[in-house]
C-alpha cells in the first residue's frame, strides 16, 4: 500500500479498509514521507526477520530490524540492521561514543518506546533516541522496517528515513 495523503491504496488499486495507523505511519505522514505498507500473516508464528521478508516478497538484505540498547552512560541507543545480521555491540558502543552497550530487557521495550517486541520501529518512538543504521542501508532505493505493529512493515527511501529520525550510518554488524 502506498500512502498518498488521502488514505492507502491496496496493491490492486482499490481503496483499503481504513485500518488503525501506527505511530510510525502517522509520523511519516506528518513529515510528508511516502511509504508502502506491507502486511503479513502472523498466525503461523514465523516472525523472524527472514520469514517476514519472505512473507512480504522482499529481499532479506533490504529488510531491517530495530534493536534498542542501553549504554554504560545509562542513555538509550537505537540500532537498525539487516534482519540476517547480528549486532556488533563493540562497534555500536564506538558509534555511540560510550564504553559499552547492552540490549535492553524485552519487558522495558514497550514502556520505553511505545512498541512491542517484533513490532518495534525506529520511527515514532515515545522519545527520540540517537539512532544508527548499518552502513548497507545506503545501497538500496528502498528498505523495509517495522511499521510499528507485529504484522506490519513499511517500505521507504532510506535517505528519507535517515532524515526523519536524524539517523547516522556506520558498520554495526559482525
Amino acid at each position: 500500500m502506498l500512502w498518498t495523503g488521502r488514505g492507502c491504496l491496496c496493491h490492486n488499486g482499490n481503496m483499503a479498509k481504513k485500518e488503525t495507523k501506527t505511530n510510525a505511519m502517522r509520523y511519516l505522514e506528518n513529515v510528508g514521507i511516502a511509504y508502502k505498507e506491507h502486511t503479513y500473516d502472523v498466525s503461523d508464528g514465523l516472525l523472524d526477520g527472514v520469514s517476514v521478508a519472505e512473507k512480504c516478497g522482499e529481499d532479506p538484505d533490504q529488510v531491517y530490524k530495530t534493536l534498542v540498547t542501553q549504554g554504560d552512560d545509562k542513555n538509550h541507543y537505537v540500532f537498525v540492521i539487516p534482519v540476517r545480521e547480528k549486532l556488533d555491540l563493540k562497534a555500536c558502543a564506538q558509534c555511540a561514543g560510550v564504553k559499552s552497550v547492552a540490549m535492553i530487557p524485552q519487558k522495558e521495550l514497550l514502556p520505553l518506546t511505545g512498541y512491542v517486541h517484533g513490532g518495534c520501529s525506529p520511527i515514532g518512538m515515545k522519545k527520540k533516541f540517537p539512532t544508527f543504521f548499518d552502513e548497507t542501508v545506503v545501497l538500496f532505493d528502498t528498505i523495509m522496517v517495522s511499521g510499528g505493529r507485529v504484522g506490519v512493515q513499511v517500505e521507504l527511501d532510506p535517505q528519507e528515513l535517515l532524515k526523519a529520525v536524524d539517523g547516522k550510518t556506520a558498520p554495526l554488524t559482525r
